[in-house]
């Protein structure tokens, strides 16, 4: 059995509310879980994605990878280029040095990527918010799109409590509700992110 078929039944089961919006706009594609190798740009993806629509973050992302020219995005690539050459491809004064300030602790091992795969969630969480520009919500997204953990919810996600508050009719969306409401999602909760993404594309 699927993880759509599998996530379909429990949510028809736990949550008509969501179970009637997958029903009308079908089901959301699934994150690729990614290899290690991938880990380091994907993060740096997430960090120049903070707070930006993603059609917004996606040309200054492509700006970014231009930098390269064709060549793998490396921690040591990064730390040679200028603080003013990544803030040119559009990106802020803050993020310029987050990129910079994840290159390095890579580079010197104070962040060992490709061991995030075999640690829990929180253990994740724990490890990649020491770095600067990485909260709780870029973690969870790595967690979701590049790890492929399939049981998360990101109550600081502005997108994910407009939907919620439009398919449930709330007035307000404290921590509170957001995790009462998605508790009873799991163990599919990133499959409930999806569609309630997807559900703001198709107002």
């Amino acid at each position: 059995m699927s993880i759509y078929t599998k996530a379909r039944k429990h949510l028809e089961k736990v949550d008509p509310v969501l179970f009637e919006a997958l029903t009308k706009i079908g089901d959301p594609d699934l994150p690729t879980k990614r290899v290690p190798s991938e880990y380091f740009q994907a993060l740096c993806n997430e960090i120049i994605a903070q707070q930006l629509s993603g059609k917004v973050a996606d040309v200054i992302f492509g700006r970014f990878l231009s930098l390269f020219l064709n060549q793998e995005v490396t921690p040591k690539a990064i730390l040679n280029l200028t603080h003013d050459q990544l803030r040119g491809v559009g990106m802020s004064n803050s993020k310029a040095s987050f990129l910079h300030d994840l290159a390095q602790k890579v580079e010197t091992r104070q962040l060992e990527l490709e061991k995030l795969s075999g640690l829990t969630n929180q253990e994740v969480l724990t490890h990649l918010t020491k770095v600067k520009g990485i909260g709780p919500w870029t973690a969870e997204m790595f967690l979701m799109f590049t790890l492929g953990r399939s049981d998360l919810f990101s109550l600081g996600d502005q997108g994910l409590k407009n939907a919620i508050k439009r398919l449930y009719n709330l007035e307000t969306t404290t921590p509170e509700v957001l995790t009462t409401i998605s508790s009873k999602w799991s163990p599919y909760r990133t499959y409930a992110c999806l569609i309630l993404w997807k559900s703001l594309d198709n107002r």
